[in-house]
Protein backbone atom coordinates (compact mmCIF):
# COMPACT_ATOMS: atom_id res chain seq x y z
CA UNK A 1 0.00 0.00 0.00
CA UNK A 2 2.41 2.80 1.23
CA UNK A 3 4.97 1.67 -1.95
CA UNK A 4 2.68 3.57 -4.33
CA UNK A 5 3.16 7.03 -2.82
CA UNK A 6 6.78 8.89 -3.54
CA UNK A 7 8.91 8.74 -0.58
CA UNK A 8 10.12 12.15 1.49
CA UNK A 9 13.02 12.72 4.20
CA UNK A 10 11.60 14.23 7.55
CA UNK A 11 15.70 14.70 8.23
CA UNK A 12 15.18 11.87 11.32
CA UNK A 13 15.01 8.16 10.71
CA UNK A 14 11.81 6.30 11.82
CA UNK A 15 12.01 3.25 14.39
CA UNK A 16 8.67 1.76 14.62
CA UNK A 17 8.04 -0.40 17.90
CA UNK A 18 4.61 -0.31 17.64
CA UNK A 19 4.87 -1.76 14.19
CA UNK A 20 6.71 -4.37 15.50
CA UNK A 21 4.32 -5.96 18.01
CA UNK A 22 1.73 -8.68 16.71
CA UNK A 23 -0.80 -7.16 14.12
CA UNK A 24 -3.53 -8.06 16.06
CA UNK A 25 -2.37 -4.42 17.51
CA UNK A 26 -3.21 -2.28 13.91
CA UNK A 27 -3.63 -2.60 10.38
CA UNK A 28 -1.38 -1.72 8.26
CA UNK A 29 -3.01 1.14 5.84
CA UNK A 30 -1.57 4.00 3.92
CA UNK A 31 -3.25 7.96 4.48
CA UNK A 32 -5.09 9.04 1.45
CA UNK A 33 -4.04 11.28 -1.11
CA UNK A 34 -5.47 14.41 -0.84
CA UNK A 35 -5.94 17.52 -4.33
CA UNK A 36 -4.48 20.21 -3.26
CA UNK A 37 -2.77 20.15 0.49
CA UNK A 38 -1.64 23.54 1.73
CA UNK A 39 0.69 24.31 4.86
CA UNK A 40 -1.58 26.47 7.09
CA UNK A 41 0.72 26.75 9.90
CA UNK A 42 4.10 24.95 11.15
CA UNK A 43 5.55 24.46 14.70
CA UNK A 44 9.23 24.87 14.56
CA UNK A 45 10.04 24.82 18.26
CA UNK A 46 8.17 20.97 18.45
CA UNK A 47 10.09 20.58 15.17
CA UNK A 48 13.48 21.59 16.98
CA UNK A 49 12.92 19.32 19.70
CA UNK A 50 11.75 16.31 17.03
CA UNK A 51 15.30 17.09 15.95
CA UNK A 52 13.05 17.18 12.19
CA UNK A 53 14.14 19.71 9.34
CA UNK A 54 11.98 22.21 9.86
CA UNK A 55 13.23 24.64 7.60
CA UNK A 56 12.45 22.49 5.08
CA UNK A 57 9.51 20.91 6.12
CA UNK A 58 7.42 24.21 6.43
CA UNK A 59 6.68 24.74 3.06
CA UNK A 60 5.24 22.24 -0.15
CA UNK A 61 7.09 19.70 0.60
CA UNK A 62 5.88 19.53 4.18
CA UNK A 63 2.30 20.14 3.47
CA UNK A 64 2.74 16.67 0.92
CA UNK A 65 4.12 14.75 3.55
CA UNK A 66 1.53 16.09 6.66
CA UNK A 67 -0.99 15.42 3.83
CA UNK A 68 -0.20 11.81 3.12
CA UNK A 69 0.55 12.84 -0.10
CA UNK A 70 3.94 11.47 0.09
CA UNK A 71 5.35 9.18 2.37
CA UNK A 72 8.36 9.74 4.88
CA UNK A 73 11.81 7.30 4.32
CA UNK A 74 11.43 4.50 7.30
CA UNK A 75 7.74 5.23 7.95
CA UNK A 76 5.47 2.13 8.52
CA UNK A 77 2.14 3.71 8.60
CA UNK A 78 -0.33 1.86 10.63
CA UNK A 79 -4.08 2.21 12.21
CA UNK A 80 -3.91 1.25 15.99
CA UNK A 81 -6.73 -1.03 17.40
CA UNK A 82 -8.59 -0.25 20.71
CA UNK A 83 -11.68 -0.18 22.42
CA UNK A 84 -12.91 2.08 25.02
CA UNK A 85 -16.15 3.23 27.18
CA UNK A 86 -17.67 6.04 25.49
CA UNK A 87 -20.11 7.78 27.86
CA UNK A 88 -20.02 4.51 30.33
CA UNK A 89 -20.73 2.15 27.18
CA UNK A 90 -18.21 -0.12 25.98
CA UNK A 91 -17.46 0.04 22.06
CA UNK A 92 -14.70 -1.22 20.11
CA UNK A 93 -12.68 1.22 18.04
CA UNK A 94 -9.77 2.08 16.25
CA UNK A 95 -8.02 4.81 14.69
CA UNK A 96 -10.88 5.75 12.57
CA UNK A 97 -9.11 8.92 10.61
CA UNK A 98 -5.62 8.76 12.06
CA UNK A 99 -2.95 7.11 10.96
CA UNK A 100 0.14 6.79 12.72
CA UNK A 101 3.42 7.61 10.55
CA UNK A 102 5.91 5.74 13.09
CA UNK A 103 7.75 7.27 15.29
CA UNK A 104 11.28 9.23 16.41
CA UNK A 105 14.01 9.41 18.76
CA UNK A 106 15.42 12.40 19.46
CA UNK A 107 18.83 13.14 20.56
CA UNK A 108 17.94 13.16 23.91
CA UNK A 109 16.58 9.75 23.49
CA UNK A 110 13.18 10.77 23.60
CA UNK A 111 10.63 8.58 21.65
CA UNK A 112 7.52 10.37 19.77
CA UNK A 113 4.98 9.28 17.54
CA UNK A 114 3.85 11.09 14.51
CA UNK A 115 0.16 10.84 13.57
CA UNK A 116 -1.70 12.15 11.08
CA UNK A 117 -5.67 13.13 12.01
CA UNK A 118 -7.89 13.54 8.98
CA UNK A 119 -5.73 11.17 6.73
CA UNK A 120 -8.77 8.77 5.17
CA UNK A 121 -10.24 6.14 5.83
CA UNK A 122 -8.85 2.65 7.74
CA UNK A 123 -11.07 -0.45 8.76
CA UNK A 124 -11.96 1.67 12.15
CA UNK A 125 -13.51 3.98 10.37
CA UNK A 126 -16.92 2.10 11.07
CA UNK A 127 -18.57 4.18 7.85
CA UNK A 128 -17.12 7.25 8.68
CA UNK A 129 -14.83 9.40 5.80
CA UNK A 130 -12.06 9.13 7.85
CA UNK A 131 -11.14 13.22 7.30
CA UNK A 132 -10.88 16.01 9.83
CA UNK A 133 -12.71 19.55 9.37
CA UNK A 134 -10.35 22.08 9.41
CA UNK A 135 -12.80 23.98 12.33
CA UNK A 136 -11.43 21.03 15.08
CA UNK A 137 -7.83 20.97 13.73
CA UNK A 138 -7.48 24.25 14.32
CA UNK A 139 -8.86 23.52 17.81
CA UNK A 140 -6.56 20.78 18.85
CA UNK A 141 -3.80 23.12 17.41
CA UNK A 142 -4.68 25.73 19.63
CA UNK A 143 -5.44 24.44 22.82
CA UNK A 144 -2.84 21.52 22.94
CA UNK A 145 -0.55 24.27 22.32
CA UNK A 146 -2.23 25.98 25.10
CA UNK A 147 -1.48 23.59 27.04
CA UNK A 148 2.04 23.22 26.82
CA UNK A 149 2.59 26.55 27.67
CA UNK A 150 0.90 26.10 30.74
CA UNK A 151 3.47 22.92 31.37
CA UNK A 152 0.47 20.33 31.69
CA UNK A 153 1.61 16.85 29.79
CA UNK A 154 -0.21 17.25 26.29
CA UNK A 155 0.27 15.19 22.74
CA UNK A 156 0.94 18.46 21.17
CA UNK A 157 0.56 19.37 17.11
CA UNK A 158 3.12 19.80 14.72
CA UNK A 159 1.67 20.97 11.50
CA UNK A 160 -1.49 21.91 10.18
CA UNK A 161 -2.65 20.95 6.05
CA UNK A 162 -5.55 21.98 4.39
CA UNK A 163 -6.71 19.35 2.17
CA UNK A 164 -8.26 21.46 -1.24
CA UNK A 165 -11.39 18.91 -0.55
CA UNK A 166 -14.05 19.76 1.36
CA UNK A 167 -15.84 17.36 4.38
CA UNK A 168 -19.37 17.05 4.81
CA UNK A 169 -20.84 17.24 7.92
CA UNK A 170 -24.03 19.42 9.47
CA UNK A 171 -22.66 21.77 6.57
CA UNK A 172 -20.01 21.61 4.11
CA UNK A 173 -16.33 22.81 5.60
CA UNK A 174 -13.00 23.10 4.35
CA UNK A 175 -11.15 19.85 5.33
CA UNK A 176 -7.54 19.97 7.16
CA UNK A 177 -5.09 17.24 8.24
CA UNK A 178 -3.44 17.62 11.96
CA UNK A 179 0.32 15.57 12.60
CA UNK A 180 -0.44 15.07 15.81
CA UNK A 181 2.88 14.36 18.17
CA UNK A 182 2.64 11.95 21.56
CA UNK A 183 4.89 10.46 23.77
CA UNK A 184 2.50 7.51 22.73
CA UNK A 185 -1.12 6.71 21.72
CA UNK A 186 -0.92 3.70 24.26
CA UNK A 187 -4.85 4.08 26.14
CA UNK A 188 -6.68 2.87 28.34
CA UNK A 189 -9.20 1.81 25.99
CA UNK A 190 -6.21 -0.52 23.87
CA UNK A 191 -5.62 -2.60 27.30
CA UNK A 192 -9.44 -3.17 27.16
CA UNK A 193 -9.53 -4.18 23.96
CA UNK A 194 -7.44 -7.55 24.24
CA UNK A 195 -9.26 -7.80 27.86
CA UNK A 196 -12.43 -7.85 26.33
CA UNK A 197 -10.98 -10.66 23.75
CA UNK A 198 -9.43 -12.67 26.54
CA UNK A 199 -6.39 -11.76 24.98
CA UNK A 200 -4.25 -12.24 28.35
CA UNK A 201 -1.44 -12.70 26.32
CA UNK A 202 -1.99 -9.56 24.13
CA UNK A 203 -2.44 -7.54 27.37
CA UNK A 204 0.80 -8.96 29.10
CA UNK A 205 2.44 -8.06 25.58
CA UNK A 206 1.22 -4.73 25.69
CA UNK A 207 1.75 -3.89 29.23
CA UNK A 208 5.50 -5.09 28.59
CA UNK A 209 5.17 -2.36 25.37
CA UNK A 210 4.10 0.38 27.95
CA UNK A 211 6.36 -0.44 30.72
CA UNK A 212 9.80 -0.67 28.25
CA UNK A 213 8.58 2.44 26.63
CA UNK A 214 7.16 4.80 29.57
CA UNK A 215 8.27 3.37 32.47
CA UNK A 216 11.22 1.52 32.60
CA UNK A 217 12.54 1.32 36.04
CA UNK A 218 9.42 -0.75 36.96
CA UNK A 219 10.29 -3.79 34.41
CA UNK A 220 12.63 -4.67 37.67
CA UNK A 221 10.08 -4.63 40.74
CA UNK A 222 8.78 -7.82 42.23
CA UNK A 223 5.15 -6.87 40.55
CA UNK A 224 5.83 -4.98 37.43
CA UNK A 225 1.92 -4.68 36.27
CA UNK A 226 1.05 -3.72 39.66
CA UNK A 227 3.42 -1.03 40.04
CA UNK A 228 2.84 0.10 36.06
CA UNK A 229 -0.71 0.61 36.96
CA UNK A 230 0.21 2.38 40.45
CA UNK A 231 2.40 4.63 38.15
CA UNK A 232 -0.83 5.29 35.75
CA UNK A 233 -2.65 6.54 38.78
CA UNK A 234 0.12 8.48 39.73
CA UNK A 235 0.06 10.27 36.60
CA UNK A 236 -3.03 10.73 36.20
CA UNK A 237 -4.01 12.39 39.38
CA UNK A 238 -1.20 14.68 38.78
CA UNK A 239 -2.40 15.47 35.20
CA UNK A 240 -6.26 15.97 36.53
CA UNK A 241 -5.32 18.11 39.04
CA UNK A 242 -3.16 20.21 36.37
CA UNK A 243 -6.65 20.49 34.61
CA UNK A 244 -8.30 21.78 37.38
CA UNK A 245 -5.77 24.11 38.31
CA UNK A 246 -6.94 25.98 35.45
CA UNK A 247 -10.31 25.33 34.85
CA UNK A 248 -10.18 22.99 32.34
CA UNK A 249 -12.55 20.89 31.33
CA UNK A 250 -11.41 18.20 28.88
CA UNK A 251 -15.11 17.29 27.39
CA UNK A 252 -15.25 13.67 26.67
CA UNK A 253 -13.12 11.45 29.11
CA UNK A 254 -13.57 8.01 27.55
CA UNK A 255 -11.41 5.61 28.29
CA UNK A 256 -9.92 5.81 24.86
CA UNK A 257 -8.84 9.57 25.72
CA UNK A 258 -6.86 8.52 28.95
CA UNK A 259 -2.89 8.16 28.19
CA UNK A 260 -0.61 5.05 29.57
CA UNK A 261 2.02 7.91 29.49
CA UNK A 262 -0.20 10.62 31.32
CA UNK A 263 -0.46 12.74 28.44
CA UNK A 264 -4.00 14.55 28.00
CA UNK A 265 -5.00 13.97 24.64
CA UNK A 266 -7.99 14.70 22.03
CA UNK A 267 -8.97 17.98 22.05
CA UNK A 268 -12.61 17.77 20.78
CA UNK A 269 -15.17 19.69 22.96
CA UNK A 270 -12.96 20.62 25.52
CA UNK A 271 -12.69 24.15 27.08
CA UNK A 272 -11.78 26.85 29.84
CA UNK A 273 -13.89 27.92 32.36
CA UNK A 274 -14.66 31.47 32.29
CA UNK A 275 -16.77 32.02 35.24
CA UNK A 276 -16.40 29.08 37.93
CA UNK A 277 -19.03 26.60 38.87
CA UNK A 278 -17.88 22.89 39.21
CA UNK A 279 -20.92 21.90 37.26
CA UNK A 280 -19.64 23.42 34.19
CA UNK A 281 -20.27 21.53 30.58
CA UNK A 282 -19.73 22.78 27.32
CA UNK A 283 -19.40 19.55 25.22
CA UNK A 284 -22.37 19.66 22.65
CA UNK A 285 -22.81 15.51 23.10
CA UNK A 286 -22.37 15.14 27.16
CA UNK A 287 -26.39 15.89 27.16
CA UNK A 288 -26.47 14.72 31.55
CA UNK A 289 -23.07 16.15 32.42
CA UNK A 290 -20.97 13.37 33.16
CA UNK A 291 -17.70 15.23 32.32
CA UNK A 292 -18.31 18.38 34.03
CA UNK A 293 -15.57 19.98 35.29
CA UNK A 294 -16.15 19.07 38.68
CA UNK A 295 -16.32 15.51 38.11
CA UNK A 296 -13.01 14.97 36.02
CA UNK A 297 -11.41 13.71 39.04
CA UNK A 298 -14.29 10.86 39.73
CA UNK A 299 -14.17 9.83 35.88
CA UNK A 300 -10.52 9.63 35.60
CA UNK A 301 -11.34 6.99 39.19
CA UNK A 302 -13.69 5.11 37.35
CA UNK A 303 -11.55 5.19 34.08
CA UNK A 304 -8.37 4.09 36.11
CA UNK A 305 -10.44 1.01 37.60
CA UNK A 306 -11.16 -0.14 33.76
CA UNK A 307 -7.15 -0.54 33.14
CA UNK A 308 -7.03 -2.05 36.49
CA UNK A 309 -9.76 -4.80 35.14
CA UNK A 310 -7.66 -5.08 31.83
CA UNK A 311 -4.85 -5.91 34.64
CA UNK A 312 -5.98 -8.81 36.63
CA UNK A 313 -4.46 -11.98 35.28
CA UNK A 314 -1.35 -10.36 35.09
CA UNK A 315 -0.83 -8.88 39.03
CA UNK A 316 -1.39 -12.05 40.36
CA UNK A 317 -2.55 -15.71 39.29
CA UNK A 318 -4.90 -16.41 42.25
CA UNK A 319 -8.05 -13.64 40.94
CA UNK A 320 -8.66 -12.52 44.58
CA UNK A 321 -5.55 -11.37 45.64
CA UNK A 322 -4.98 -9.71 42.15
CA UNK A 323 -8.59 -8.01 42.45
CA UNK A 324 -7.59 -7.25 46.23
CA UNK A 325 -3.99 -5.27 45.44
CA UNK A 326 -5.92 -3.90 42.35
CA UNK A 327 -8.49 -1.99 44.44
CA UNK A 328 -6.19 -0.94 47.07
CA UNK A 329 -4.24 0.65 44.53
CA UNK A 330 -7.61 2.18 42.43
CA UNK A 331 -8.96 3.34 46.43
CA UNK A 332 -5.84 5.35 47.31
CA UNK A 333 -6.54 7.75 43.91
CA UNK A 334 -8.63 10.30 46.01
CA UNK A 335 -6.43 11.00 48.23
CA UNK A 336 -3.60 11.18 46.00
CA UNK A 337 -5.42 13.00 44.13
CA UNK A 338 -6.63 15.77 46.75
CA UNK A 339 -2.95 16.07 47.82
CA UNK A 340 -1.69 16.97 44.23
CA UNK A 341 -4.70 19.44 43.84
CA UNK A 342 -4.35 21.05 47.18
CA UNK A 343 -0.59 21.17 47.13
CA UNK A 344 -1.37 23.35 43.43
CA UNK A 345 -3.96 25.57 45.02
CA UNK A 346 -1.23 26.03 47.78
CA UNK A 347 0.73 27.75 45.18
CA UNK A 348 -2.38 29.46 43.88
CA UNK A 349 -2.64 31.12 46.92
CA UNK A 350 1.04 31.54 47.49
CA UNK A 351 1.32 29.54 50.52
CA UNK A 352 4.27 27.56 51.20
CA UNK A 353 3.48 25.74 53.69
CA UNK A 354 1.06 23.12 55.22
CA UNK A 355 -1.71 23.86 57.67
CA UNK A 356 -4.71 21.87 58.31
CA UNK A 357 -7.55 24.21 57.30
CA UNK A 358 -5.98 25.34 53.96
CA UNK A 359 -8.35 22.62 52.13
CA UNK A 360 -11.26 24.81 54.06
CA UNK A 361 -9.66 28.22 53.16
CA UNK A 362 -9.60 27.56 49.36
CA UNK A 363 -13.08 26.04 48.94
CA UNK A 364 -14.22 29.44 50.52
CA UNK A 365 -13.03 30.89 47.78
CA UNK A 366 -14.78 28.87 45.19
CA UNK A 367 -17.89 29.24 46.89
CA UNK A 368 -17.49 33.06 47.01
CA UNK A 369 -16.42 32.70 43.13
CA UNK A 370 -19.45 30.62 42.23
CA UNK A 371 -21.78 32.53 43.90
CA UNK A 372 -21.11 35.67 42.40
CA UNK A 373 -20.35 34.58 38.78
CA UNK A 374 -16.43 35.49 39.54
CA UNK A 375 -14.16 34.83 36.64
CA UNK A 376 -11.95 31.60 38.22
CA UNK A 377 -8.27 32.62 35.94
CA UNK A 378 -8.53 36.46 36.68
CA UNK A 379 -9.79 36.04 40.32
CA UNK A 380 -6.56 34.16 41.15
CA UNK A 381 -4.64 36.59 39.27
CA UNK A 382 -5.88 39.67 40.89
CA UNK A 383 -4.86 38.53 44.26
CA UNK A 384 -1.80 38.25 43.25
CA UNK A 385 -1.78 42.41 43.68
CA UNK A 386 -0.32 44.60 46.82
CA UNK A 387 -3.70 45.26 48.20
CA UNK A 388 -7.60 43.62 48.18
CA UNK A 389 -8.68 44.12 44.18
CA UNK A 390 -10.69 46.94 42.72
CA UNK A 391 -13.13 45.37 41.31
CA UNK A 392 -17.16 45.44 42.15
CA UNK A 393 -16.89 41.81 42.35
CA UNK A 394 -14.43 41.97 45.58
CA UNK A 395 -16.26 44.92 47.59
CA UNK A 396 -18.55 41.86 48.58
CA UNK A 397 -18.45 41.46 52.56
CA UNK A 398 -17.61 37.65 52.13
CA UNK A 399 -15.04 37.86 49.88
CA UNK A 400 -13.50 40.66 52.23
CA UNK A 401 -13.74 38.59 55.29
CA UNK A 402 -11.58 35.73 53.37
CA UNK A 403 -9.26 37.93 52.04
CA UNK A 404 -8.64 39.30 55.83
CA UNK A 405 -8.35 35.13 56.65
CA UNK A 406 -5.97 34.72 53.62
CA UNK A 407 -3.72 37.45 54.76
CA UNK A 408 -3.82 36.42 58.50
CA UNK A 409 -2.58 32.99 56.84
CA UNK A 410 0.02 34.29 54.74
CA UNK A 411 1.86 36.14 57.58
CA UNK A 412 2.33 32.95 59.38
CA UNK A 413 4.60 31.77 57.03
CA UNK A 414 7.98 32.48 56.82
CA UNK A 415 9.05 34.77 53.75
CA UNK A 416 7.83 38.14 52.79
CA UNK A 417 5.29 39.48 50.40
CA UNK A 418 7.52 39.22 47.31
CA UNK A 419 8.04 35.45 47.46
CA UNK A 420 4.10 34.83 47.58
CA UNK A 421 3.60 37.36 44.16
CA UNK A 422 6.18 35.13 42.97
CA UNK A 423 4.73 31.68 44.04
CA UNK A 424 1.28 32.88 42.97
CA UNK A 425 2.68 34.91 39.16
CA UNK A 426 4.14 31.31 38.67
CA UNK A 427 0.73 29.16 39.14
CA UNK A 428 -1.74 31.60 38.19
CA UNK A 429 -1.69 32.27 34.11
CA UNK A 430 -2.45 35.78 32.93
CA UNK A 431 -3.77 34.15 29.67
CA UNK A 432 -5.92 31.09 28.94
CA UNK A 433 -7.17 29.60 25.11
CA UNK A 434 -10.73 31.48 26.16
CA UNK A 435 -13.57 29.89 24.49
CA UNK A 436 -14.55 33.13 22.66
CA UNK A 437 -11.09 33.97 21.50
CA UNK A 438 -10.54 29.87 20.10
CA UNK A 439 -13.84 30.42 18.06
CA UNK A 440 -13.17 33.60 16.85
CA UNK A 441 -9.63 32.19 15.36
CA UNK A 442 -11.46 29.33 13.92
CA UNK A 443 -14.65 31.26 12.25
CA UNK A 444 -12.06 34.12 10.89
CA UNK A 445 -9.63 30.65 9.47
CA UNK A 446 -12.68 28.57 8.16
CA UNK A 447 -15.27 31.56 7.02
CA UNK A 448 -12.33 34.15 5.62
CA UNK A 449 -9.16 31.78 5.04
CA UNK A 450 -7.49 34.80 7.53
CA UNK A 451 -4.81 32.61 10.57
CA UNK A 452 -3.43 35.79 11.43
CA UNK A 453 -6.16 35.56 14.31
CA UNK A 454 -4.84 31.92 15.00
CA UNK A 455 -1.24 32.35 15.04
CA UNK A 456 -1.27 35.60 17.65
CA UNK A 457 -3.88 33.50 19.76
CA UNK A 458 -0.69 31.20 19.88
CA UNK A 459 1.62 33.71 20.08
CA UNK A 460 -0.39 35.03 23.11
CA UNK A 461 -0.59 31.32 24.75
CA UNK A 462 3.54 30.55 24.73
CA UNK A 463 4.47 32.54 28.19
CA UNK A 464 0.53 32.58 29.67
CA UNK A 465 2.31 33.09 33.08
CA UNK A 466 3.95 36.18 32.29
CA UNK A 467 2.68 40.25 32.43
CA UNK A 468 3.08 40.72 27.97
CA UNK A 469 1.70 44.01 28.36
CA UNK A 470 1.37 43.37 24.36
CA UNK A 471 -1.61 40.51 25.38
CA UNK A 472 -3.66 42.47 27.40
CA UNK A 473 -6.55 42.07 25.50
CA UNK A 474 -6.78 37.80 25.92
CA UNK A 475 -6.98 38.38 29.52
CA UNK A 476 -10.50 39.94 29.48
CA UNK A 477 -13.73 37.21 29.84
CA UNK A 478 -16.55 37.34 26.99
CA UNK A 479 -18.85 40.04 26.58
CA UNK A 480 -22.35 38.48 26.94
CA UNK A 481 -22.81 38.33 23.13
CA UNK A 482 -19.04 36.53 22.47
CA UNK A 483 -19.71 33.49 25.42
CA UNK A 484 -19.53 29.95 23.93
CA UNK A 485 -22.26 28.11 25.45
CA UNK A 486 -21.69 25.04 23.34
CA UNK A 487 -17.90 23.15 21.99
CA UNK A 488 -18.41 20.49 19.49
CA UNK A 489 -16.60 17.45 19.17
CA UNK A 490 -14.27 17.13 15.88
CA UNK A 491 -15.52 13.82 14.31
Amino acid sequence: MSANLPLADLGRPFDNSYARLPETFYTRVAPTPVPSPKMIVFNHALAAELGLNGQRLDGPEGAAVFSGNQLANGSEPIAQAYAGHQFGHFTRLGDGRAILLGEVVNDRGQRYDIQLKGSGPTPYSRRGDGRAALGPVMREYIISEAMHGLDIPTTRSLAVVTTGAPVYRETTVPGAILTRVASSHIRVGTFELFAANRDTKGVQTLAAHTLARHYPALADTSNPYLSLLEAVIEAQAALIARWMHVGFIHGVMNTDNMTLSGETIDYGPCAFLDTYDPGTVFSSIDHHGRYAYGNQPQIAQWNLARLAEALLPLIDNEPEIALKLAEEAINRFPERFRQLWLAGMRSKLGLSTEETDDGALVARLLAWMKENQADFTNTFRDLTADALPQGAVYRDSEFSTWYTDWQARLARQSGGMMDVVLRMAAHNPTVIARNHRVEQAIRAGVDDGDFSVMHALVAALKSPYQDNPEHLEYRDPPDPSEVVHQTFCGT
